[in-house]
């Protein structure tokens, strides 16, 4: 592991090492600027065009075209709130810009909150007509059939405003969450065999977690789930309010489900759903197998939950600066294009990324950003190997937008979840593939198989084992029931079990683990990581079978933003996934990999 290491303060971070959002506000005092021209574009939306959206083509267009301009005001001002509070969650004039910020957002999401019902009034056939007539309507064609496609689904005007005015309330239990695991939570020191201390914290956990010291692993693992343990009446009350507050909005708005409702706006099968979990459960047999290679080489008589992450090959700890980091990516990704490349090292090298842990850092790493911001990255990169691929992940959704938001319009400069993973996912593929191929030495490259392996166990196996304990929490909830911590825990026990097979020991701690999950505020969100792995196997296997052709139809897929849905959009890249092909492909590349695997051994 190295000699101990203390967390940096954010302010003896070198400008070098940070991302450049200042830029975005410069000066700072234009933010508020933002906001509070966004917030009188909003009073005078609903001024001018409260009642009369359904008159004439232009006024539509005047009026869809001004929410268009505060919606970018808007995001800009909350994209840099939202980064700044991430550089150092402590930070009291950070969390006050924010804590404004949420709620001018749920103000202005009030005011303009007419323009969903009263759309969704006009004929389809006027809706069409106008479309024809008005030329600055026709980039919104898309977005006005899919408002029509919702119109079941949308409340009254009175309900909506209501609705709209409860946006920070309603997002209580999600920014609860956050402030508790990323400014409260304090897990202390941890020491290994030798005595030595060690800084736990969440950055450092998953490194500790890799350690080849058992007596290290275990103490790091025993001090953080204890520590939710201890918080764990609190986050099951908060956690239970999150799944209740997704399965009201469900129903009042005459969804079946919650799950429904969260794939419907994307017109996602809710059958993609459940094709991933019977899949999944279906290959189980090759994870449990897996599993007790995994026992069998470490050599344990209990293979324990804080074994799991323990590289199985011993080789020589691999420390990748982050500038040597960046070459191998390049390398890894070459085969998307110069085009592509040339860009990835500029985006770099102009201040996206922000690298390194400080103290209150957020924790993880992720790629964010407003439409005309750069797309900014955040990480904890502490210089491993798995670091280089957070490095490729996140730069893949970076590059994603950057593609979207030179080619898109503001409406359609997003990306949904589900096809957003897919371009973090195909980078990640093909860096794996590139690595597996160009070692030399048997023993890494053992090592980088058994990295791809727990690729796969830890997004298509786990998310989708997520997924399985959303559901479960949605349905509990829907059928009238109350979530407890024990009935949680309990069914989480059940499926981490289910998952790993008789090969691990039972474990009093890891019941505990859904409650340091933060993507779970954000209801049917992980089974898209599974869906998005799956999907980038495929799209890398075209890539690599077919070369150019397969690349460009690729590239232009990054391109889409949201102009189109999801599924639809994937097509263009050559993965169909209302289908169940690209699952079951994805989990026979697991199959074989399991069986090279053990044939090196």
């Amino acid at each position: 592991m190295g000699e101990p290491k203390s967390i940096r303060s954010r302010d003896e971070v070198p400008a070098e090492d940070r991302w450049t959002i200042d830029e975005m506000y410069d000066p700072i005092g234009t933010w508020e600027e933002d906001v509070t021209s966004a917030m009188q574009q909003a009073e005078q939306l609903e001024k001018d065009y409260h009642g009369r959206l359904g008159s004439s083509a232009s006024v539509l267009a005047d009026a869809l075209l001004l929410d268009a301009e505060i919606e970018q005001k808007l995001e800009r001002a909350f994209c840099y709130a939202r980064m700044k509070l991430d550089e150092d969650n402590t930070n009291s004039e950070s969390q006050a810009r924010y804590g404004e910020c949420v709620s001018k957002a749920s103000k202005i999401g009030a005011l303009t909150s007419f323009l969903m019902p009263e759309l969704v009034s006009i004929p389809e056939e006027t809706i069409l007509s106008y479309i024809e007539e008005e030329p600055r309507l026709k980039p919104y064609e898309h977005l006005l059939k899919d408002a029509v496609r919702q119109a079941e689904h949308v409340l009254t005007e009175k309900e909506e405003h209501l609705l709209a005015s409860l946006g920070d309330v309603l997002g209580a239990p999600d920014n609860t969450f956050t402030m508790l695991n990323d400014a409260d939570i304090v897990f202390g020191d941890v020491v290994d065999k030798d005595g030595n201390k060690h800084e736990l914290t969440h950055g450092s956990y998953i490194n500790l977690m890799r350690s080849d010291d058992r007596t290290l692993r275990k103490n790091a693992y025993d001090a953080t789930y204890r520590k939710y343990k201890s918080l764990i009446n609190t986050i099951a009350s908060n956690y239970q309010t999150s799944v209740k507050t997704e399965v009201v909005t469900a129903e009042a708005r005459s969804y079946p489900s919650a799950r429904n409702a969260a794939m419907y706006s994307d017109d996602i099968p809710e059958s993609v759903y459940d094709n991933l979990i019977d899949a999944v459960r279906d290959h189980l047999p090759d994870l449990h197998r897996y599993t007790e290679i995994r026992k069998q080489l470490l050599g344990v008589d209990e293979l324990r939950m804080y074994d799991v992450y323990v590289p199985l090959i011993d080789v020589p700890e691999r420390n990748i600066p982050f500038d040597e980091a960046v070459e191998l990516a390049v390398k890894g990704l070459a085969v998307l294009g110069p085009a592509y490349i040339e860009q990835f090292r500029r985006g770099i090298a102009s201040g996206w990324i922000d690298k390194y842990e400080n103290k209150g850092k957020t924790s993880g790493a992720y790629s964010f950003g407003s439409y005309d911001s750069k797309p900014y990255v955040l990480l904890n990169y502490d210089a491993t190997l798995e670091d280089l691929f957070t490095i490729v992940h996140e730069m893949g959704h970076s590059m994603n937008s950057y593609y979207t938001r030179k080619t898109q319009p503001f409406i359609y400069g997003d990306h949904s979840i589900f096809t957003a993973e897919v371009a973090s996912t195909v980078n990640e593929t093909l860096m794996m593939r590139y690595l597996l191929e160009h070692e030399e030495d048997p023993e890494m490259k053992k090592y980088i198989l058994n990295m791809y392996l727990e690729a796969f166990r830890t997004t298509l196996f786990r998310q989708t084992m997520f997924a399985e304990f959303e559901k479960w929490s949605h349905d509990t909830v829907a059928s009238g029931e109350s979530l407890t911590p024990d009935n949680m825990c309990a069914e989480y026990d059940r499926l981490n079990t289910a998952y790993f097979g008789d090969a691990l020991a039972p474990d009093d701690l890891i019941r505990y683990e859904w409650a340091r999950i933060p993507h779970f505020y954000r209801g049917f969100y992980v089974y898209q990581y599974a869906t998005g792995y799956s999907a980038a196997n495929a799209i890398a296997n075209r890539i690599l079978g077919e070369g150019e052709s397969a690349r460009d139809d690729y590239l232009e897929f990054l391109k889409c933003g949201t102009n189109d849905y999801p599924v639809e959009l994937l097509k263009i890249a050559g993965v169909d996934m209302s289908e169940k092909a690209p699952v079951e492909s994805a989990l026979e590349t697991f199959k074989e990999l399991v069986n090279e695997f053990a044939s090196m051994l």
